[in-house]
């Protein structure tokens, strides 16, 4: 109730201040990386169920790392499953400002599926895939376009951590957008 709050509220100050409503779509995250909260770091319920609502509206990197300061200042320093989770939240909101509504890893792909409505400019496409040098594709789906990247297709990419990866493509996806970056001002 108390997001559902916010949220409206938030809506409703930019309504008034003028400004074009953004998009509204949900952006879903499946990465075969574990991301919890394990009881060992946080025993108690009510306490884990606060984190995690915390933790899911994570905006940006700052937040992330002030939500990772007060963990470590109140339970101590966080276990991989926890850095992981913060990472997730932020590359969440991060993709939702790329106009993706799915990043799902299946195998050794990392599906990046666009709204159907994203305010992209298409001449750049095959430019951020040309940067892959053949790792990412793009296809043009005829509910929703999707970027399909092939993490063994290159040997820098082993090296690094899917979640890296994710956060790559996204930074360079933000080349594609209308709008100067991002669907938000």
């Amino acid at each position: 109730g108390y997001d559902l709050y916010c949220k409206m509220l938030n809506e409703a100050v930019k309504s008034l201040k003028g400004e074009a409503p953004a998009d509204q779509f949900e952006t879903t995250i499946e990465l075969d990386v574990d991301a919890f909260i394990p009881p060992s770091y946080i025993s108690n319920e009510f306490q884990k169920l606060d984190i995690y609502k915390r933790i899911a509206v994570i905006e940006t990197r700052e937040e992330g790392e002030e939500m990772l300061e007060e963990l470590i200042d109140r339970f101590g320093e966080p276990p991989k499953s926890v850095q992981n989770l913060l990472t997730i939240a932020y590359l969440k909101a991060k993709a939702n400002k790329c106009f993706y509504t799915e990043i799902k890893e299946f195998g050794k792909k990392i599906k990046f599926t666009f709204y159907y409505q994203a305010k992209i400019n298409p001449a750049n496409i095959m430019q951020m895939a040309d940067k892959y040098q053949g790792a990412l594709q793009f296809v043009r789906d005829t509910k929703a376009p999707y970027f399909e990247y092939d993490r063994e297709h290159n040997t820098r990419s082993k090296v690094t951590s899917v979640l890296e990866q994710v956060e790559t493509i996204l930074e360079d996806t933000k080349e594609l957008l209308l709008d100067g970056g991002s669907k938000e001002k």
